[in-house]
C-alpha cells in the first residue's frame, strides 16, 4: 500500500474553499428564505439522523441529513442550507470524533455542496419560471439532489485520492455506482417531501422527519444484524480454514514419518473421487470422499514405526493395534466442528458388507456410502502400489481380485464402475505409487480460499 500523501497542502485549500464558500453564502444571503420554523425543524431533523447514524464495518453512515439538506435547499435556498450543513458536521464531531483533517474536508464539502447546489436550484426555477405546483418544479427537485450528490461525492472521493494516490474512476467504480440505486429511491424521496410540503406545510415535513427517523433507526439495527451474522460466517469459516490448516499439518506430518502411508492416501483420495463423481454423486459428496480418503489413515499415528515400515512379521497384538486405527482416527476427526460425517466415514472404511470387517462388524446399508468407495479405493492401491507392506501385483490381477471379493467384502456397483474407470484410460494414475501427495493436498488452498471473504473497496459518501 502506498504511503499516504501530507495533507497540509490540501488542508489549506479546503480551508480556502471554506472561506469562498462562507463569501459567496453572505453575498446570497438577502435572497435566502430564513424562514425560522423550516429552518429550525430542517436543522433539528439533519443534526438529530447525523448524531444517530449507523456506522457499518465498511464505514458506511446510514444517516437522513444529506436529504434534510436537499429540502433546505429547495425551500430556503443555499445559504441557510450551507449553515445547516456546517452545523450538522459540527454537532456530528461530538460524536463521531473525526480527524482534524477529515473535519476541515467533511466541513468545507457540506458547506460547498449546499450552497451551489442551492443557489443552482433558485436560478433554474427563477429561469424556468416554474412554481411548487408546476410538474417541472419537481423534476428540478430531482436534478439539484443528483447535482448535490455528485458534488459531495467528488470532494470527498477527490481527497481520498489525493492522499491514498488512488484512482477516482476506481471509486467512482467500488462505491458511487453500487449506492446509485439507493440514492435514486432516496431523490425520489426528495420529490414527494416536497410535494408534501407544497400541499400540508410544516406539519408535512415534520411528520416525514419523524416517519424517516424511525426507518433510519430500523434500517440501522437490520444492517448491524447483518453485520453480525457477516462477522459470525467470518470467524466460522477461519475456524474451518484452522481446521483444514491442522489436518493438513498432521498428513504431512505422517507423510516425513511413513511416506508410503502419506502416498496411499492421496492416492486413495484420487481413486475415490473419481468413483464419487462417475457414480453421479454430487461435487459436494465428491469432496466429501475426497477429504475422508486423505484422512483415512490418520488414525496410524499410534502405530509404532516397526508396524508402519513392516520391517518384521506383524503380532496378534499388532494386528490388534492396526485394527484400531479408524477408530482413533474417527475421534481425532470428530473433535473438529463440523467433521462429524467425515469420522463416520473413515470410521466404517474397513467394514464389509458380508458384515466381517472392523471396528464394528456391520453391513450392507449400515454402511456409510462414501465408505463403501473408499473401501474399493484402498483395497486396489494396497494390492498394486509397489511400497506396500505386501508384493505388488499388475492392475489385471487387482481387477480380478476385486472383483473376486464384490458382494463379500466390497460394494459390486463400486468394484464395476472402478473397473470401468481403469480399463477405460479414465484415470491418468492407474498406478497407485504415480499418485502426487501434493497435488491432493491442494484442497487446503482451494478451502481457505472460500474461507477469505472479499473485500471490495467502498467508499463512504456521508447522508
Amino acid at each position: 500500500m502506498a504511503e499516504q500523501r501530507s495533507t497540509t497542502g490540501i488542508d489549506a485549500l479546503q480551508i480556502a474553499g471554506f472561506a469562498g464558500a462562507a463569501g459567496l453564502a453572505v453575498w446570497y444571503a438577502p435572497e435566502a428564505d430564513w424562514d425560522p420554523a423550516l429552518f429550525g425543524i430542517l436543522l433539528g431533523f439533519s443534526v438529530f439522523s447525523d448524531l444517530t447514524a449507523i456506522e457499518t464495518n465498511s464505514r458506511l453512515k446510514i444517516s437522513g441529513s444529506f436529504l434534510a439538506l436537499v429540502l433546505a435547499m429547495v425551500f430556503l435556498g443555499g445559504p441557510p442550507a450551507a449553515v445547516i450543513g456546517v452545523l450538522t458536521i459540527l454537532a456530528g464531531w461530538l460524536r463521531w470524533r473525526d480527524a482534524p483533517h477529515d473535519l476541515v474536508n467533511n466541513l468545507t464539502t457540506y458547506a460547498v455542496f449546499p450552497l451551489v447546489s442551492g443557489i443552482a436550484f433558485n436560478e433554474a426555477v427563477v429561469a424556468a419560471g416554474v412554481t411548487p405546483d408546476d410538474p417541472a418544479f419537481y423534476v428540478l427537485v430531482f436534478g439539484v439532489f443528483l447535482l448535490a450528490l455528485a458534488i459531495n461525492f467528488t470532494m470527498i472521493a477527490a481527497d481520498s485520492c489525493y492522499l491514498e494516490r488512488s484512482s477516482f474512476s476506481g471509486k467512482v467504480r467500488s462505491a458511487l455506482i453500487p449506492l446509485l440505486p439507493s440514492e435514486l429511491a432516496a431523490a425520489l424521496m426528495a420529490v414527494g417531501v416536497a410535494f408534501l410540503h407544497n400541499e400540508a406545510g410544516l406539519a408535512g415535513v415534520a411528520l416525514f422527519g419523524i416517519v424517516l427517523i424511525t426507518f433510519q433507526y430500523l434500517l440501522g439495527a437490520l444492517l448491524l444484524s447483518q453485520q453480525r451474522a457477516e462477522e459470525l460466517e467470518h470467524r466460522t469459516n477461519e475456524l474451518a480454514s484452522f481446521q483444514v490448516g491442522m489436518l493438513s499439518a498432521l498428513l504431512r506430518t505422517l507423510d516425513l514419518r511413513d511416506q508410503m502411508t502419506a502416498r496411499h492416501s492421496a492416492a486413495v483420495a484420487r481413486y475415490s473421487r473419481a468413483i464419487a463423481e462417475r457414480a453421479g454423486f454430487s461435487q459436494r459428496e465428491g469432496e466429501l470422499v475426497h477429504i475422508s480418503a486423505l484422512l483415512h489413515d490418520i488414525g496410524k499415528f499410534i502405530l509404532p514405526d516397526r508396524i508402519l515400515k513392516a520391517d518384521v512379521p506383524l503380532t496378534d497384538e499388532d494386528w490388534m493395534l492396526i485394527r484400531r486405527h479408524p477408530q482413533q482416527g474417527a475421534r481425532v476427526v470428530s473433535a473438529l466442528d463440523g467433521y462429524g460425517p467425515v469420522a463416520e466415514i473413515i470410521l466404517a472404511h474397513h467394514e464389509r458388507i458380508d458384515g466381517k470387517g472392523y471396528p464394528r462388524g456391520i453391513t450392507g446399508d449400515e454402511i456409510p456410502e462414501m465408505a463403501k468407495i473408499i473401501s474399493v479405493a484402498d483395497t486396489y492401491d494396497v494390492m498394486t502400489a509397489r511400497d506396500s507392506y505386501r508384493t505388488p501385483v499388475s492392475s489385471f490381477e487387482a481387477i480380478q481380485e476385486l472383483r473376486r471379493v464384490a458382494g463379500a467384502q466390497l460394494e459390486v456397483r463400486y468394484v464395476e464402475i472402478f473397473i470401468e474407470l481403469l480399463e477405460g484410460k479414465d484415470l491418468s494414475f492407474r498406478h497407485g505409487e504415480d499418485a502426487d501427495f501434493e497435488r491432493e493436498l491442494a484442497l487446503e488452498s482451494r478451502i481457505r480460499e472460500a474461507a477469505t471473504p472479499s473485500r471490495a473497496e467502498r467508499y463512504l459518501v456521508r447522508g
